[in-house]
């Protein structure tokens, strides 16, 4: 009767916990994806339609219309918002500080994990410590600083200042995937008379590409959606503004409409979303690199 008592307890146990996960998914899939495609809704109508009535969740053949992208898209000289030339400014700033990132964490993630020195294990505590203060606290001195070396209102002045925020939370997340490589991996790689920069090109990096991925794509989003720093470095010059720069413009903008608005907002969200599916295995399995580590 117990035996019995505890399959039962036991079924029923795995068939509420299976109901739950399920009504968990779901209503995390709703809370993301509605808002997104209420959103996607609104940039394919028309004002007047979207006036007539603003609570439908549906797009009639009559209503479809792509001219809010058309306004968005085209350049201000011809009467549109510029977003073209900002998504390109945006890329240019979000792939630089990915790749300048990666190229000073890299080394200091192996360096930590690896090489013995005094305070080693209170470094990645440090890097973190960054994170205490807050970005309005470091926005002005960075400005006063950065305007005295001539680079306030230029890219590569802005990522830089990314670059600032986004190498120590790099370091840590390669940190821990570095320390779970066997050491015996570097001694073979040593003995067939590799130096340490070569077993670190051709041996770690590629044992650590999801890694790698996982830690590109979060900076990239950084940079990507950062607007403080860029109101701060690139106010003054409209023609180098980003996508957020420029999104915040249209949000402030009287006379733009908001369907303009969502096909604005669509325009700056779907790039993220297109690289996380894009990586998605590759950022799963960076994400969960070093879980098991004992």
């Amino acid at each position: 009767m117990s035996r019995a008592f505890r399959m039962t307890r036991t079924q029923f146990e795995e068939g509420l916990f299976g109901v739950l996960r399920w009504v968990v998914i779901v209503f995390l899939a709703l809370i993301t994806i509605v808002p997104f495609y209420y959103m996607l809704l609104l940039s394919l109508k028309p004002i007047d339609s979207l006036l007539l009535d603003p609570g439908q969740l549906w797009l009639s053949a009559k209503d479809f219309t792509l001219s809010t992208y058309e306004s968005v898209l085209k350049p201000t000289s011809e009467g549109g918002q510029g977003f073209l030339s900002m998504l390109l400014n945006s890329a240019l700033v979000a792939v630089a500080t990915v790749l300048l990132t990666l190229a000073a964490a890299v080394p200091g993630a192996y360096a930590v994990s690896r090489l013995k020195f005094f305070g080693n294990r209170q470094v990645g505590a440090l890097f973190l410590a960054v994170y205490l203060f807050p970005a309005t606290l470091l926005a002005v001195p960075l400005f006063v600083m950065f305007a005295k070396m001539g680079l306030s209102g230029s890219l590569v002045g802005l990522a830089v200042v990314y670059i600032a925020q986004t190498v120590p939370v790099s370091i840590y997340m390669l940190k821990n995937y570095f320390v779970t490589i066997p050491h015996s991996v570097e001694e073979a790689a040593a003995i067939d008379g590799a130096s340490r920069l070569q077993t670190v090109v051709k041996i770690i990096l590629p044992l650590a590409l999801p890694t790698l991925m996982a830690t590109g794509l979060y900076v990239f989003m950084i940079a990507w959606n950062e607007f403080l720093f860029a109101l701060l470095f690139l106010a003054a010059d409209p023609g180098k503004w980003t996508v957020s720069l420029g999104l915040q413009q249209l949000a402030n903008g009287i006379e733009v409409s908001k369907t303009v608005l969502m096909a604005g907002s669509v325009v700056l969200t779907i790039p993220v979303v297109v690289l996380f599916f894009a990586a998605e295995r590759l950022l799963t399995e960076g994400l969960t690199a070093g879980a098991d580590k004992g």
